[in-house]
């Protein structure tokens, strides 16, 4: 039982696969966070710009 903790305790295999894990998802929360708080401003801009465009002619 106890070798088999020690080598349990130094396998590696797979480390950089987590850490990988951990960095897209540690990215992913920043671009949630970064699209939470610049959304409102980004759809201000386009509402912005639709009450300034003049309506477009229905076709006939």
């Amino acid at each position: 039982m106890r070798n088999f903790i020690n080598r349990f305790a130094k396998d590696e295999s797979g480390a950089t696969a987590i850490e990988y894990g951990l960095i897209a998802a540690l990215i992913s929360v920043v671009i949630i966070g970064a699209l939470m708080t610049i959304g409102p401003k980004v759809k201000g801009m386009f509402d912005k710009v639709d009450a300034e465009l003049p309506a477009a002619p229905a076709p006939k």
